[in-house]
């Protein structure tokens, strides 16, 4: 069997989740922070990115994070580009952990309109999924941000996704489609019901081939996206954390059956720099085994 098919059958039937470590360029200073590193604690975008890799390769090579919890990770391109104890980031992720790698596509949001953020358009796309299928990546992710219960704009930003998704899947990689939810939309609930609305549209129109993910807010009504998870087109469904605390977003989580977890800061909550390896593998471990246990149910 060669390795995506390992992997498409490691994420469809295997216990675990999916570690975010993907905040790009404009994210990287504020993961930096909460991991105890200040601003002006590095000189230009070359010194930020060594040492954001430093941080998740503490992260990814601490023996609390292994194919056991974990079926998946996401990585930013840079990271991606980047060895890890003299391998390629990707190989690192699937020889030595067993936890399979996916690559974050997305170059940030567009201006709000219409109630959502679309993504800015992606650039020499194409280069870049061969980039990644040559750097053995499983799949990509993609993310744009619902605000209001706006029905011409959640039509849209599903619309958005699922063009880039099919040009993903004829690429050979699986993407993971990710039309967030505001957790501070006015009416979360309705613009739940409209995203679901439009997903299973578009998901009726895919090819039996054409496989994707969904990564979707935890929703205000427990088991919402079941048609989803259910549907013969969709490998997963995982969980955003979208600015919960981990306790919280695990107890929403164990709620909702068959959803898995795929968290960034919730994940990496309670981490630093000057965390001796002992405390570092320590609080990661006990971070992990939560959001496994919540992504059991």
């Amino acid at each position: 069997m060669d390795n995506f098919k390992k992997q498409l059958q490691k994420i469809k039937t295997e216990n675990g989740f999916i570690a975010a470590l993907d905040q790009s360029g404009g994210s990287t200073p504020k993961a930096l922070k909460l991991y105890g590193i200040k601003e002006g604690a590095w000189s230009g975008d070359e010194e930020m990115y060594r040492i954001v890799h430093e941080m998740r390769t503490r992260i990814i090579t601490s023996p609390a994070f292994s194919g056991k919890r974990l079926i998946g990770a996401i990585l930013f391109e840079n990271t991606m580009d980047r060895d890890i104890a003299g391998k390629p980031t990707g190989d690192y992720l699937w020889s030595v952990k067993n936890v399979v790698p996916f690559l974050k596509v997305d170059k940030g949001l567009a201006e709000e309109k219409d109630g959502v953020q679309l993504m800015k358009p992606i650039p020499n796309l194409d280069a870049l999924l061969k980039k990644a299928k040559a750097k053995h990546m499983f799949g990509t992710k993609m993310r744009s941000v619902i605000k209001q219960a706006n029905p011409k704009g959640v039509a849209a930003i599903v619309k958005q996704q699922f063009e880039i998704g099919r040009q993903i899947t004829a690429a050979g990689l699986v993407p993971i489609i990710e039309p967030e939810v505001d957790i501070h939309c006015p009416d979360k609930a309705k613009a739940e019901e409209l995203l679901k609305a439009e997903l299973l549209k578009e998901l009726n129109r895919l090819k039996p081939n054409e496989l994707v993910m969904l990564k979707l807010t935890l929703p205000e009504q427990d088991d919402f996206y079941m048609d989803c998870i259910d549907h013969p087109n969709v490998v997963k469904v995982v969980a955003l954390s979208g600015g919960y605390t981990r306790e919280e977003a695990n107890k929403k989580l164990a709620r909702n059956h068959r959803l898995v977890a795929s968290f960034s800061r919730a994940l990496a909550e309670g981490l630093t720099a000057q965390q001796s390896d002992k405390e570092f593998n320590a609080a990661l471990d006990a971070s992990i085994e939560s959001i496994y246990q919540a992504s059991q149910t």
